[in-house]
């Protein structure tokens, strides 16, 4: 067994990693929340038609400022993956703290969310997007990449759109928070 001293709190017990111990350490990593929303797209000669899309999402991110690109992970086996993976367009809304139940909705399986949350109007492209975000960034989508269970997607902002100023809407330890105590 290794082991990293920890002046603060003695010693740290490093273990091999399994999945269990793997999401209980992520769960410590706190997360600004977003919702990712993909419209719906129409059939063609080989694909069936999709409805529109939209999940919660911890993993998203800056990767570049020149040229501007964000990304986002997403689980292939989640229902919002195949419109994900047909889209040319999407939005990622950054949630502000008062919206926590619209996390929730675009967090609950089995349920028709834009139904759930009235609050959303089609944008360009088709794209939905959701009202009283922080920041909304209106992306196309320039890649794919496979990583495990995963895919990473990037996208390249078009437009962005913010909302009245306010605090993010946080996740961390498995809930939502507004803050992480004091700085």
């Amino acid at each position: 067994m290794t082991t990293v001293d920890r002046p603060e709190t003695g010693t740290l017990e490093l273990r091999p990693v399994d999945s269990d111990l793997f999401r209980s350490l992520l769960r410590r990593q706190a997360s600004t929340v977003t919702v990712v929303t993909a419209p719906g797209l129409t059939p063609n000669r080989h694909l069936p038609a999709l409805p529109p899309a939209g999940f919660t999402a911890t993993s998203f991110t800056s990767v570049s400022l020149d040229p501007p690109l964000v990304s986002f992970c997403l689980g292939r086996s989640s229902s919002s993956w195949p419109t994900v993976d047909r889209a040319e367009h999407l939005a990622v809304h950054l949630l502000a703290a008062d919206q926590q139940e619209v996390a929730r909705i675009f967090a609950t399986s089995g349920i028709d969310r834009y139904a759930a949350h009235p609050g959303w109007r089609q944008g360009p492209f088709g794209v939905p997007l959701i009202d009283a975000a922080l920041a909304v960034l209106l992306c196309r989508v320039v890649r794919r990449i496979d990583a495990g269970d995963h895919t990473i997607v990037l996208g390249e902002p078009l437009a962005l759109g913010t909302g009245a100023d306010g605090d993010p809407l946080v996740h961390h330890r498995g809930g939502f928070t507004t803050t992480l105590g004091p700085w």
